[in-house]
Order: C-alpha cells, then sequence, then structure tokens
C-alpha cells in the first residue's frame, strides 16, 4: 500500500486518516496537523522522509501563482527541505489544473451558468486558476485577498488588478511568516466575520476553506461554496449556515475532502516522477485517468 502524509500548520483537531483508491493503487492517506509549531511539522518530515511515497505541506502554500509567475514561500520552502528522499508537494499544481476544470464541469455535468454571477473568491493569488475559470465564464468576480489576507478594505475586482497586486506584495509576502496572513494552528477553527457585506452581496463563495470558515457572517443563506479541505463538523456548520450547495475540487475520501496537497501528493506518486518533473499536460492526464471530478452535494 501506498502511503501519502499530509503535515499541516493546522489544527490538529482537524485530523484524519482514511483508505482510497487511485489507479488500481490503495493508498494510506493521513493527515497530522501541528497546530502551528512549525518545529514539530520540520521533525515529522524528516521522520518520514524516505519511510512514505509522498509528502504534502498542509496549513501554507510552498507556490502561489499570478498569470506566468510563480512565487515561491521561503518559510514553506525551509520546511520541504527537510526532506531529502520523498517528495514534499503543497497542492498548487492541483490548483493550477485540477481547479481549472471545476468551473467547466459544473456548467457541461451540471448545468450551472456562471454569466453575471456575483463570485466572492477570497483569496485569488492561492487560487489563480479557479479564479481565471470563473472570470472566463462570465461571473462577476471580487477578489478578497487585500481583505482577508492582510484586512485591507480593497476588493479587487478584475484579473489584471490581481496579477498586478501579486507582481507588488507576492515578492515581499513569501519571505514573511504565513501565520501573519493565513489562519494557522486553532485559528483554523474560529468563526470571526469580516467584511461580511462581501459575502452577502456574493451567490458562490469560492476559495480556501479556511478563509471563508474563518469570516464568514452568520447567515450564508441559499450559497454556492466551491472549495475543498472541508470535514464533516464543517459540513453541519455549512448546513447551520444555509449554505445550499457544497462543491468540493478534490474527491470524498472517508466522509470529507482533503486538502489538495494530498492529492498532489497521490498523483506524484502514481506518476513515478519527482514533483519537479512533472508538467501541467501530466497533471491533466493523472486527473482524466483517474476520474477525478469535483463533488457536488446539495446541504
Amino acid at each position: 500500500m501506498k502511503q501519502v502524509v499530509s503535515i499541516s500548520l493546522g489544527s490538529s483537531k482537524r485530523n484524519g486518516t482514511t483508505v482510497a483508491t487511485f489507479g488500481g493503487h490503495e493508498f494510506c492517506i493521513n493527515r497530522i496537523g501541528t497546530d502551528g509549531d512549525k518545529n514539530k511539522a520540520a521533525r515529522l518530515i524528516r521522520e518520514l522522509d524516505g519511510q512514505v511515497d509522498a509528502i504534502g505541506l498542509g496549513g501554507t502554500d510552498l507556490y502561489i501563482y499570478a498569470g506566468a509567475k510563480r512565487y515561491t514561500f521561503r518559510e514553506s520552502a525551509a520546511l520541504a527541505a527537510n526532506a531529502k528522499i520523498t517528495p514534499v508537494v503543497d497542492g498548487s499544481a492541483i490548483k493550477n489544473t485540477l481547479e481549472r476544470r471545476v468551473v467547466s464541469c459544473l456548467m457541461t455535468k451540471h448545468g450551472w451558468d456562471f454569466k453575471d454571477k456575483e463570485v466572492l473568491i477570497v483569496c485569488a493569488v492561492d487560487r489563480f486558476g479557479l479564479a481565471e475559470a470563473l472570470a472566463a465564464a462570465g461571473s462577476r468576480t471580487v477578489f478578497g485577498d487585500l481583505m482577508f489576507g492582510l484586512g485591507l478594505p480593497v476588493p479587487i475586482t478584475t484579473l489584471t488588478g490581481l496579477s498586478r497586486l501579486a507582481s507588488l506584495i507576492a515578492p515581499i509576502v513569501t519571505k514573511l511568516p504565513v501565520s501573519l496572513f493565513y489562519p494557522t494552528g486553532d485559528k483554523q477553527t474560529q468563526v470571526t466575520p469580516k467584511f461580511e457585506q462581501y459575502f452577502h452581496n456574493a451567490s458562490i463563495i469560492a476559495g480556501d476553506f479556511h478563509f471563508i470558515r474563518r469570516y464568514m457572517p452568520a447567515t450564508m443563506k441559499d450559497k454556492l461554496i466551491i472549495t475543498n479541505t472541508v470535514t464533516q463538523e464543517d459540513e453541519t456548520l455549512l448546513r447551520k449556515r444555509g449554505v445550499a450547495i457544497l462543491v468540493t475540487t478534490t474527491p470524498e475520501m472517508g466522509g470529507r475532502s482533503f486538502g489538495t496537497n494530498i492529492l498532489e501528493g497521490v498523483l506524484t506518486a502514481l506518476s513515478g516522477k519527482r514533483p519537479e518533473q512533472l508538467t501541467v499536460d501530466d497533471y491533466n492526464q493523472l486527473i482524466e485517468q483517474n476520474g477525478i471530478e469535483p463533488r457536488l452535494k446539495t446541504l
């Protein structure tokens, strides 16, 4: 059995283990949260190095994309460097391939129409592929990167504006601790509503679930959510808030959706290649070969 382990800076309360089959191979999937403890995360990565088929980095990003540019988080790169043998992935390749396909899948297979729909993407530089696909489908997008990442009351409404922002701040932000602008540890389980009017104005809320969960208002009646990393407890919370439909970009495994870093670890292990050898075409081929599609659930 192949093994993929996600080492996350997120809450250990979200830990989980399951077995799933991909490409005819059984995978033991394990998510271990370190409650924001980077030293513990580094130690676990060293211990797992050479013992498992792939290691995922969760609760942080190794890379973010904006247009054709890729930026590397210094802190995450240092964590990944603790593994010398086992591939370490952060899910950004899945975000840049699978999540681009989610919108077209929802349109062609489920009859969704995104034209002129108000969409809030809580953090788009983290999910540029999804942001581009939603904009291309005709959505009226609001990108919340400055609001939810930096606390500034400045919505971004165009991809050009988003790319310009990324080129300005990414070289700086990627050198800072992730905990300054992303909920880690117990902050992932706290809800502190912020910029609520943008949630209320949108019919679709998309992007990182920890941003959505942390900042969503008390009422999310009839909203459609496109995200992942959602546990059954999270589904209960969204149902109580009135969310109508939940779409997770990664498939259900053991009753929940795990992070993109785990799915990227699975596909990397199946490919037999190092992450740096895998191209966008490789990922798209692996996604198609394994029939990976978004999960759509009425709450």
